[in-house]
């Protein structure tokens, strides 16, 4: 499995909590070095595991 490399540049919005725990996070990213996009995704408690993102 491919290394994936993933900074959070700017913590902008937590847009839901779930009773679990999860949230749901609007933040920018930066991946693999790259120029940081705008980034919507769930997230597990401490932010251990990121949830893929469907289009």
């Amino acid at each position: 499995m491919k290394n994936i490399d993933m900074k959070i540049t700017e913590e902008i919005a937590v847009l839901s909590v779930s009773g679990s725990g999860y949230t749901k996070e609007f933040n920018l990213v930066s991946w693999n070095g790259a120029e940081p996009k705008y980034d919507i995704r769930s997230w597990s408690p401490g932010r251990e595991n990121a949830a893929k993102v469907s289009c």
